[in-house]
C-alpha cells in the first residue's frame, strides 16, 4: 500500500447478488480509484445482520460478493478487502459514539424514517447503524467515501460524529468527504425504473446468457419514436453512442431485433467476467485466504487509532 495516497473507505452489505447498475454505479469505479487511493473495502457483514439472520446464507453471501469484486478486477495488492467482522474495534467504537449521540438526531436517518414511514417494527440496529457506519469510516481515518447523491447523508453523520467527539474529548478524528462520482449513469432496470434489488428489476452481473436473454426480452418498451428508450440506455454502457446509432437507426421499431442486439452484447460482456469468477470460485480457500490477510490489513490500522480514542475519554489506563 502506498502511504502517500489519500485513504479512502467503502463498505457493501453481503445480501444479494451483485447486478450490472452495482457494475456500472460503483464496482467499476472502485476499481479505477484503487489506482489513486489507498482504499479499504470491506463486507459489512454486522449491518447485513439487520437483514439476514441465517448462519448458512450469511456465509455464502460473504463468499459471493468477494468473489464479485475479485471477478470483476478489485485487486487484493491494490486494495484491501476485509470483512466489517474481522475489525472488531468497530463494534466498540460504535458504543463510543452511541454516548455522545442522542436519539433525536438518529431519528433523522432515511432508512429508520422510511421504515417508520411503512409501518415496519425497527430493530436496534436499523435505527444505530448510521454510528456503526460512522465508525467503520472514521476509524481507517478515511479521507473520502465514495457514495452517490442519496447516500451523501451517510458520510455527514460521520463527518457530525467526529466534529463532536473532537469538541468534547480533544481533536481526534479526521473529518471524511462524500466522494460523488461525476457522470455515473444512473442504470434503468427491465422495467424502466432505476435497477435495485428491491424493485425486482435486475439484470444479474454474473448472469448466465439463458437468463440474460430472459431478462431483457421482458424489458418494458414505451417509446413513440422507434427507438426503445430502456433498450437504449442499457445498450450505451456496453457498446459506444456512435456504434449504436446506426444500429438503431436501421432498426427503428423493430424493438424484438433491437433487444436481441442487447442481449448479445451483453451476453459478450458479462461472459468473461463469469467465466473469470467460477474460476476464482473453484479455490474457496484463496479467496478466504484473501479476506483473512485484508482484515488483518484493516485491523492493523485500528490499533493505534483506538488507543487514541481510550486515551482520549479516559479508559487507557496502562
Amino acid at each position: 500500500m502506498d502511504k502517500g495516497k489519500k485513504v479512502l473507505v467503502s463498505g457493501v452489505k453481503p445480501t444479494a447478488r451483485q447486478h450490472i447498475g452495482n457494475y456500472f454505479g460503483a464496482l467499476r469505479q472502485f476499481v479505477e480509484l484503487s489506482n489513486k487511493y489507498e482504499s479499504y473495502i470491506f463486507l459489512a457483514d454486522y449491518h447485513a445482520l439487520n437483514f439476514i439472520q441465517n448462519a448458512k446464507e450469511m456465509e455464502q453471501n460473504i463468499v459471493d460478493i468477494t468473489l464479485d469484486y475479485l471477478a470483476v478486477g478489485l485487486d487484493p495488492k491494490k486494495v484491501t478487502l476485509f470483512k466489517q467482522s474481522d475489525v472488531p474495534e468497530v463494534t466498540e467504537l460504535c458504543w463510543i459514539f452511541d454516548t455522545i449521540t442522542t436519539m433525536p438526531y438518529l431519528a433523522r436517518a432515511h432508512a429508520y424514517k422510511d421504515a417508520v414511514a411503512n409501518n415496519r417494527e425497527v430493530n436496534v440496529g436499523t435505527f444505530n447503524y448510521p454510528m456503526l457506519m460512522a465508525a467503520d469510516i472514521l476509524i481507517q481515518d478515511a479521507n473520502v467515501v465514495p457514495v452517490g447523491q442519496d447516500q451523501k447523508q451517510h458520510v455527514e453523520y460521520a463527518r457530525d460524529t467526529a466534529e463532536k467527539f473532537n469538541r468534547i474529548f480533544g481533536e481526534t478524528f479526521k473529518l471524511p468527504e462524500a466522494l460523488i462520482i461525476e457522470k455515473v449513469a444512473t442504470v434503468p432496470g427491465i422495467d424502466g425504473r432505476k435497477m435495485s434489488k428491491s424493485y425486482g428489476n435486475t439484470i444479474e452481473l454474473f448472469a448466465s446468457d439463458e437468463e440474460i436473454k430472459n431478462k431483457v426480452m421482458s424489458i418494458v418498451t414505451d417509446s413513440g419514436e422507434g427507438i426503445p428508450k430502456n433498450v437504449y440506455a442499457l445498450h450505451k454502457l456496453v457498446r459506444s453512442e456512435s456504434e449504436l446509432k446506426s444500429l438503431y437507426e436501421n432498426k427503428k421499431g423493430k424493438y424484438q431485433e433491437l433487444k436481441e442486439a442487447l442481449a448479445d452484447d451483453l451476453m459478450n460482456f458479462i461472459r468473461p467476467l463469469r467465466e473469470k469468477r467460477e474460476k476464482l470460485a473453484q479455490n474457496k480457500e484463496a479467496v478466504l485466504e484473501i479476506l483473512k490477510s485484508g482484515g488483518a490489513r484493516a485491523r492493523s490500522r485500528t490499533a493505534s487509532k483506538m488507543s487514541a480514542v481510550r486515551h482520549a475519554v479516559g479508559v487507557e489506563l496502562y
